[in-house]
């Protein structure tokens, strides 16, 4: 695909969704977006260390998935993984502290921006390496089934949505997992963010099928391309791909077209990329696009909309006060968390 072309947005779907329901995800997509931008502000200011990659232009990816899926449903992320967590129910106090490298952190301050990770949300982490996930999300959905035909476990089975970019699709875990979650019939859905960019090379440079969905014809699963800049059309397929997983008729491959408005990372001056490139992506921000579809079909009013702009910053300012002033971890609690420790 042309980087330079931007796609038609899908006519939105409400799926015979309340009013309630769009305004979460309304708020879960401005969460996130706010959340990257006080952490760009943090970063710069010396609060956190180290590589931290934001998720701006993404968020519709996020939010149509995670928030389709049920609380004991699992999600695995990427390095990328600030708001997958925080779309699965991680609070943004918890999330922010890790980001500081504090003891209250979700991850203890061990695990900094690229390793969140969160037990209690069945959050299973953010991983540094590409591919890296894969593996472990597909281990996630076998013990899914391996909990409903072997130990007779009377619960719903549990999905697990795997979340990956599309450098990443190149790698051998993408596609030995993709053959054993199909012979396996494993409650799992691959979600390929492609934001068009791996690190700093085009995607239509770096692969031989720029189609990514089309990938899945291989194995036998269902592959499907959706606007990921529309967070109902990306629900709209994820409600689809849950519902197959949990019926026991195995995984589904997602590709979301979509865009990241930074750089890799904000250690990247984004040099690579053209200013035409971006601003034509920048025109159809998922956040302003739902945002206008909720206004101009009188949905909400903009009074409701303001209200949530201001619950979402008052979140992310309590957030940052409670990072600054949470304890560091101590010395002598270096090796702790090595080992599962005694109930």
């Amino acid at each position: 695909m042309d980087n330079n072309v931007t796609l038609p947005s899908k006519l939105y779907d409400t799926d015979n969704m309340d009013v309630n329901t769009m305004l979460d995800l309304y708020k879960d997509m401005l969460l996130g977006r706010n959340f990257e931008d006080m952490c760009a502000q943090m970063y710069y200011r010396g609060k956190m260390f180290g590589f931290v990659h934001l998720y701006n232009g993404q968020e519709a990816v996020s939010t149509g998935i995670i928030k389709a899926l049920d609380k004991g449903d699992y999600v695995c992320s990427t390095y990328r993984d600030h708001v997958h967590a925080l779309s699965k129910g991680v609070p943004p106090r918890l999330v922010m502290a890790e980001l500081f490298g504090k003891e209250t952190g979700c991850s203890h301050g061990r695990g900094g921006s690229m390793h969140i990770f969160s037990a209690p949300h069945n959050f299973l982490g953010g991983f540094a390496f590409i591919g890296e996930g894969i593996p472990v999300a597909t281990g996630a959905a076998f013990q899914s089934v391996y909990s409903s035909q072997v130990l007779n476990s009377s619960d719903p089975m549990s999905v697990t949505a795997c979340f990956f970019g599309d450098g990443t699709s190149n790698n051998g875990q993408f596609f030995e997992c993709l053959n054993m979650a199909v012979l396996w019939k494993l409650p799992i859905i691959f979600v390929v963010e492609n934001n068009q960019w791996a690190i700093g090379m085009a995607h239509n440079r770096s692969t031989s099928l720029p189609e990514i969905h089309k990938k899945a014809l291989s194995f036998g699963l269902p592959g499907i391309e959706v606007d990921g800049m529309d967070v109902l059309a990306v629900r709209k397929v994820a409600c689809e791909a849950i519902h197959r997983a949990r019926s026991g008729n195995g995984p589904t491959l997602i590709e979301a077209l979509t865009y990241r408005f930074r750089g890799h990372s904000l250690a990247d001056p984004d040099e690579l990329r053209s200013r035409q490139e971006k601003a034509a992506w920048v025109a159809r921000d998922p956040i302003k696009s739902f945002k206008n579809y909720l206004l101009n079909n009188s949905i909400v009013d903009e009074q409701r909309i303001q209200e949530i702009d201001i619950n979402v910053k008052d979140q992310i300012n309590d957030a940052i006060q409670f990072a600054l002033s949470s304890p560091e971890p101590e010395v002598k609690d270096l090796k702790r968390y090595l080992f599962a420790e005694d109930l």
